[in-house]
Parts: C-alpha cells; structure tokens; sequence
C-alpha cells in the first residue's frame, strides 16, 4: 500500500469533514468467503472510482429524569407572580390587550358600518334560524346578540362573525324534536307538567309548580345541550386537544355543510307549502320528510306558496346582483330585512293569518328573560349529541379564523378561540340560548364592508340590542314561509360547491370521493352520523394511501446528484449493477408486504432465484450421476455458478417516516434474502427518526452503520467501488476502514 494512501486511511473523520475535499480515494473493505464468516481486508485496486462520503456528526442527547421533567413543569406552571397574573388575564380577555391601542380615526368608521350592515342582516336570519333550531324567534335573537359580545371580549380574530350558524342549528334541532317526543309532547302545542316526562315518573323541575309548554321545554333541551357543547369546547381548549379538528378536512366539512344543507332545506319545504308536518328525525329524515311533503301536498296553503314564490324572486336574483358587483358597492343591499319587512306589512294589513290561516311567527317579546340554568336532568341525554355539535363549532370557528387572519397578516390562538366559542355557549345558555360558531357567509360580509376589530361586533348587539327592546313585536305578522325562504337562500353558498367538483376532480380525486361520502351519509343518514363516517372514510382514505403507495427505480439526472423516477422523467442515466429503489410512504405494519412486492416486482426476487439455484444444483447433481464418460451438461454448470448482473440494490428513505418493528423487520429480512444471492442493500437519506428505529431494531451491527448513507448518490459511489475485480458483489457486512 503506498504512502499516500495509508495517510488518507489514517484520518479521522473529524480532520475528513473539516479538510476541504481531502476524501480517502481507497477504501478498506472486507471479503466474505464462499465456506467461511472471516472477512479478509484488502486494497480497492486504482481503477476503482473515488467517492465522498458524507460525515455529519449527531446532537448528543441529555439524559432527562422523567421526575426532574415533571418537576420543573410543575414549578414553571404553578409559579404565580405579579407578571404571569397579567400575562395570563391579558391572554385570557385579549380585548384588554388591543382596546387600548385602537386607532379611532382608522378604524371606527368601518367598525361602524360593518357592524351596522351585519346586526340589519342578522334580525331576519335570527328569526329564521330560530324555526330551524326548533325555537321561538326571540331566543334567535337572543343568541346572536350574547354571541357578539362574549367573542369580542375573548375572541383574537378580528374579522369574523360569530352568531347562528345553519347546520348547528339543525342539529340543534334536531335533538330538541327527539326530547320533545320522548317528554309527550305532540306536534299541537300541548303542554304536560314540567315535572313529567315520558316515563312518568322522572321529574325535571322538583321546585317548580308552573306549567311548561313545547316552547318551554324546547329551549330548556336547546340550553342544555349548548351547555355541554360549550363546556366540551373549553375543555379541549384548556387540554389543548386542538389537533381534533385536523382530522376534519376542508373536503369533509365541505361535503358535510353540503348534505347538511340539503336536509335544512328539506325541513323548510312544509314551511313554503305551509303544510302542518310533525318534524322528522334519525336515519333517512330526508327521504321520510319529502314522503310526507308528497302525500300532504293537496294541504298546500296557496297563500303560503305565492309568498314563497314572491320572496324567491325577489330574494335570488338581489343575492347575486349583490356577490357580482360586491367590488363596486360599498355595502350589500339588505334585501333580507326589506323582504321582512315588506312581508310583514302585507301581511298585517291583508289579515293573512286570519282570512287564509297562514301561518305566522307570533308573538315575540320585548326585554330579556330571567337568567336560568341549564336542566341537569337532561345532560345524560344530551351528552353525545353535544360532542359532534362542539366539534363542528371549533372546527369551523378555528379554520375561518386561521383563514382570514392570514388573509390579513395577523396571527390568532386556536387555543384561545376554543376559550371564545366555548364561553360563547357556555354563558348564553343561562340566558335561553342555543349553540354558535362563526358563520361564513356573515364574516364575508363583515370583511367587505370595512370591518377592522371586533368592535363591529358590539356595534352589531347594539343593533339586535333595539330589536329586542323595541322593534321585536313589530314582526308578530311575520309568515313562517317568509322566514324558511330566507334559510333555503342561505344556502346557495353551500349548494354552488357542485360547481367545484371537477376541479376537486382534477386536483385530488381521493379528496373528491371523500367529500361524496360524506355528503350522501350527512344527507341520506343524518348529520351526526354523516360526520361520524366522514371522519371515518377520510382516515382510512389515508390508510389506504399508505397501504398502496407510489414506488419506483430511480435514475441520475445528466451532470447533477438528482435522482428521479425512470418512469416519469426521461434522459436518465443508470448505472449497471445497481439499482435505486424508492418507496413513498412509512414502513409499517400495513404495507410491508406491498413494501416487498413493489422491491422484488421492480428489481429480482430473490426467493425465485434461490429456488432456481436449488433446482439447478439437484439437476447437476443427477447429471453428474448419470454421466457417461465424464461429459457434463454444461449448461447446468453454468446457471449455478454464474453471478447475478445485479449487485447492490440502494433503497432512497427520503419518503419514508418512520418504520415500527414491522417495518425494520421487513428490512432485515430484504436485506438477508438479497444477501443469500450476493446482493448487497444500501439504505440512504434516512431521516433522524428512522435511523433511531433501525439502531433500536439492531438492524446492523454498530460497525455496520456506514453502510447508512445521507445521500444517494453516495450509496451509488460506495456501490461502484465496492464490488471487486472479478465482478462478484461485496456481500452485506461491511466496515470502512477510512470512516
């Protein structure tokens, strides 16, 4: 061995990674025998061409006590002082952080407007959301307006508009229809004692002798399960379990809102017929509600009918003059209030109700009830219909939320936001609420028209404020037809995402499956289970992905250390000997076997190969039996000894994750059947959690683990120079003397 090279051999790796490209250009390897596990060392002959190897030394890790962590956790978080008081109240209620700071000339003029504009279109949606939830119209008004203040007390977006949102308010619905069945009461408005329900024999209120109507106990339900709803979104916030709404993907919401906005319209028909139907729930609520739209339509209450008729017309093409020229109107027209309060004119003086028994909103009162709390009695219930409709409310509240503050270079907390929706429920249920989240179509709104902070928000109270106190009898003529139009309009936005399917078609189709599924399950089932299967169908969809990924060999690209797959790209080059394999998903459990199938499919396999070798030898075995004056087949001879063209096999991690146990036995055992037929496995461009895997695993030996390369171009050059003169591949096992 001359001089130079033993020098070059005897660096450290340190002097190696520090040297500018003083690289060893031979490389000390040991041979495996054909009878023997002793490896010989030898010199790599001149014709052998050099490589870089790559040396990157790993972060020592400090030995944590699991007891010292926990402690100092402990003391960081209970430590209590002056600072962290009013950091903690400051992050709690963030309207005291920018209160202070508010630029009034700035701002206050779209603030205004904004809240002007939002509080006249939520009078009209309120009352009419209130029929969808399976209230009176006052508690509508009553949630919309508590809402407004609690979120610009803890809310951190400054855009959105948190009040009455449609599909909670069908789930609300829908949940205070099946209390009410179970409690007695039927479709007339009758009113059993409050102290009974079903059974007979469960009382509600032990300190209450009054009689409770439908209406009564309506909100009593609707309370209570926005109660629990609100105390379910303050605990995930308070164990910051926000990583729940990741599993709702936008294709899942949005194919959920859609079905969900099919069984709202659903539920409106018998208000535009005017049709006297008890409400549906359960499995198939759709299909059973149009059954019972169809056999009563001879019940059509023409006076109902032409006033839908009018309104839509009305109501359609206002909606889409507004959306097409939002850019040049400085505010939306608010056809909604004018409709209502052109419906309700007519129908005052035209005696609607009592000459063609319309039917009407009724009575609404003026002030604010008596705070009462929520009955407790009904919280087992309630419990597990509570849990989808707080999930729905953070998850949409969060994603608008995320969605404009990056529109406008703000940042907002999910965990606080969670804080903002839950206490929104939670403090508005002792005052005859039911659940909010924000809602889409109101924060559009709210954006165009100037808004700047969520003193919009008190502005719109205010607004809803003087409906309450005055203006709220003044719709007692107000037809029900008039309040389901304005809900079947509301859903446009939801209804138009048909139009975005071929380009989520285009884009993703597992995305546009997904979104599918769930809008045929939330229409054709129910919402609850909708959700529930969604969810469902959206995880095994990435399971699935997972368990069939992409694989593919691997060329060079010309005059570069790129490497790309042979069957997409064109004009790469390929070395003969090796081939470079990659695999595009996480090694586990599910997708070893395709793992393994994809490898020998795409290079040898080597169980065949053995099998052939096997078969040989026996043949040559009964040849050289039956041989007759020592003339052997050659042909046998041959196919047993001849080596395999193919000798080094390089496997690109790049894509992979993480492995569990069996994935990296999956690898041992590649790596040991590759090995039997004298193909070497190289693994390169694992990532630090894969590498940690494979040293757990004891996936090598620890003079092994330079056969783990950080690129894979170097797994390439080591695998030029390490197979020997006579073309035999250097079996798995090695060690560098130069690392």
């Amino acid at each position: 061995m001359s001089s130079e090279s033993k020098e070059q051999r005897d660096v450290s790796p340190r002097d190696s990674a520090e040297g500018n490209d003083s690289y060893p250009s031979g490389i000390h390897l040991e041979l495996q025998r054909e009878s023997s596990t002793d490896f010989k060392q030898f010199e790599t002959n001149d014709q052998c061409r050099p490589y870089h190897r790559i040396l990157i030394e790993r972060q020592e890790k400090s030995d944590t006590n699991f007891k010292e962590f926990v402690i100092k956790k402990l003391q960081k978080n209970c430590q209590c002082s002056p600072a962290k008081a009013k950091n903690m109240i400051l992050g709690f209620l963030p309207v005291l952080q920018w209160l202070p700071k508010y630029d009034l000339k700035k701002n206050i003029l779209g603030d205004v407007m904004s809240g002007l504009i939002v509080g006249i279109l939520l009078v009209p949606q309120s009352i009419a959301y209130s029929l969808l939830a399976g209230q009176e119209p006052v508690y509508g008004l009553y949630t919309s307006f508590f809402a407004s203040i609690i979120y610009f007390l803890l809310g951190t977006s400054r855009h959105i508009s948190v009040g009455i949102f449609g599909v909670l308010c069908l789930m609300i619905g829908e949940t205070v229809d099946r209390e009410l069945q179970k409690a007695g009461y039927d479709n007339a408005h009758s009113a059993p004692s409050l102290g009974m329900v079903s059974n007979g024999s469960t009382l509600l209120n032990h300190t209450s002798d009054r009689i409770c109507d439908k209406s009564c106990y309506a909100i009593m339900v609707g309370s209570t399960v926005t109660f629990i709803a609100g105390v379910y979104q303050v605990a995930m916030g308070f164990f910051q379990v926000g990583f729940v709404s990741v599993y709702l993907s936008d294709a899942l919401l949005s194919g959920f809102v859609t079905g969900a906005s099919f069984t709202i319209l659903t539920s409106q028909a018998k208000y535009l017929l005017g049709l006297n139907l008890p409400r549906t729930n359960g499995v198939g609520s759709l299909i059973t509600t149009w059954i019972h739209v169809f056999r009563n339509i001879h019940k059509t209450n023409l006076c109902d009918l032409i006033t839908s008729l009018l309104c839509l017309l009305v109501l359609l093409p206002t909606k889409e003059l507004n959306e097409h020229f939002k850019s040049k109107l400085k505010a939306p027209i608010p056809v909604e209030l004018v409709v209502v309060v052109a419906a309700t004119l007519a129908s005052h003086f035209g005696k609607l109700h009592e000459n063609y028994n319309s039917s009407i909103a009724g009575h609404i009162p003026t002030g604010f009830m008596p705070p009462k709390v929520p009955e407790w009695n009904l919280i087992p219930s309630v419990a597990v219909d509570a849990i989808a409709i707080s999930i729905i409310g953070f998850a949409i509240t969060v994603s608008l939320s995320e969605m404009f503050a990056k529109k406008h270079g703000y940042t907002v907390k999910a965990n606080q936001e969670m804080y903002a929706i839950g206490f929104c429920n939670i403090i508005p249920s002792f005052f005859h609420c039911f659940t909010t989240s924000a809602a889409l179509a109101k924060t559009l709104v709210k954006e165009s028209t100037g808004c700047h902070t969520q003193l919009s928000g008190v502005v719109t109270a205010l607004v809803l404020l003087l409906v309450l106190l005055v203006i709220a009898p003044l719709f007692y003529s107000l037809q029900k037809s008039v309040l389901g139009v304005i809900t079947i309009v509301n859903l446009r936005g939801a209804l138009r995402k048909f139009r975005d399917l071929p380009k989520m078609w285009s884009i993703s189709r597992m995305d546009t499956v997904i979104w599918f599924v769930t809008m045929l399950s939330s229409a054709l089932l129910s919402t609850e289970i909708g959700l529930l299967v969604g969810v469902c169908f959206s995880m095994f969809c990435v399971i699935l992905r997972t368990q069939k990924p992409n694989s593919s060999l691997l060329g060079l690209v010309e005059e570069s250390e790129v490497f790309e797959s042979v069957s997409a790209y064109k004009n790469l080059q390929t070395k003969p000997g090796i081939k470079i394999f990659r695999f595009v998903a996480p090694l586990y459990y599910i997708n070893k076997e395709c793992f393994k199938s994809a490898l020998y499919k795409q290079t040898v396999n080597p169980i065949l190969i053995k099998v052939a070798w096997k078969k040989a030898a026996k043949r040559k075995i009964k040849e050289k039996v039956v041989t007759l004056g020592g003339i052997q087949d050659e042909m046998s001879v041959q196919l047993s000894h001849d080596p395999l063209e193919l000798h080094t096999i390089v496997i690109d991690c790049s894509a992979i994750q993480f492995l569990d146990t069996a994935g990296i036995h999956t690898l041992k055992e590649v790596r040991r059947d590759y090995e039997a037929i004298g193909i070497q496995v190289l693994l390169a461009q694992c990532n630090p959690s894969v590498r940690d895997s494979l040293t757990n695993g004891e996936y090598c030996k620890k003079e092994e683990e330079n056969l783990l390369f950080y690129s894979v171009y170097e797994a390439m050059a080591f695998a030029e120079v390490s197979k020997n003169p006579k073309g035999v591949c250097v079996p798995n096992g090695l060690s560098l003397g130069s690392d």
